[in-house]
């Protein structure tokens, strides 16, 4: 079996490639949008108000970003994560995709992959299965919206149900897998636990923020439950014997 290196130079200069032109795309527009705002008379103080508030919004998504890509460079090195989650992907996308395809071809993500043709197969799926929502998005987003907006004006009650429904329809398919080793033994159970204690911190941070008033805790309660979940996964592993 031929092996390769996940971290090989070649792929970082990939993937520094990819970065530099979303990057300058940024770049790009940040000075089209000032040079657009000082000529139709917009205040350049409220300009760096907006563009202030803006960088440190992204700092949330920014960490469950980061945790995403150090949990799949463990088995998929750091390029490949790097370019799906920082450009367009999530990291409740990537790591199911990842996983189910290893699962179907016989392999273990317990440690890093070196066959090429599984790589390659895993990079595939990771990719190939998010298309569909950016070439659909544009296409369809309008007539989905027009849809979605005519149930809710016709019946509100009955839009807030189809809008429960799709959303539980979601968590249902990612559960799956959480469930999914339970007949497992007491070492199946080590996910359904690291579900609980991040649902357990969602709660806490939504109470904070409800009850506390700390407005800015809500963008970062996914960051703060990702990882201390994570944190709980990797002291509580032994425990359920894995």
């Amino acid at each position: 079996m031929k092996t390769f290196n996940t971290n090989s130079p070649f792929l970082y200069i990939t993937a520094g490639c990819v970065i530099l032109f979303v990057l300058s795309q940024s770049v790009y527009f940040l000075v089209r949008s000032v040079r657009r705002a000082k000529k139709i008379g917009m205040n350049m103080s409220t300009v760096r108000k907006i563009v202030g508030s803006t960088a440190l919004f992204t700092l949330a998504p920014a960490f469950s970003i980061l945790l995403g890509v150090v949990t799949l460079s463990q088995f998929l090195g750091l390029p490949l994560p790097w370019i799906r989650l920082s450009v367009i992907g999530a990291i409740t996308y990537e790591l199911p995709a990842a996983t189910s395809t290893a699962n179907a071809l016989n392999v273990s993500l317990s440690e890093m992959i070196v066959d090429p043709k599984i790589y390659a197969a895993i990079a595939w799926v990771m990719t190939l299965g998010i298309l569909p929502s950016i070439v659909c998005t544009p296409l369809l987003i309008k007539k989905i919206q027009k849809g979605v907006v005519k149930i809710q004006t016709k019946d509100a009650k009955w839009g807030e149900i189809f809008m429960t429904s799709l959303f539980m329809g979601m968590i249902s398919a990612f559960s799956g897998m959480v469930f999914s080793h339970v007949r497992e033994g007491v070492k199946g159970l080590l996910p359904i636990a690291v579900l609980a204690v991040s649902a357990l911190v969602m709660i806490i941070c939504g109470l904070l923020v409800k009850k506390a008033k700390i407005a800015w805790l809500e963008n970062y309660a996914l960051p703060f439950s990702m990882l201390l979940s994570m944190c709980f996964a990797a002291v509580a592993a032994p425990f359920f014997g894995v």
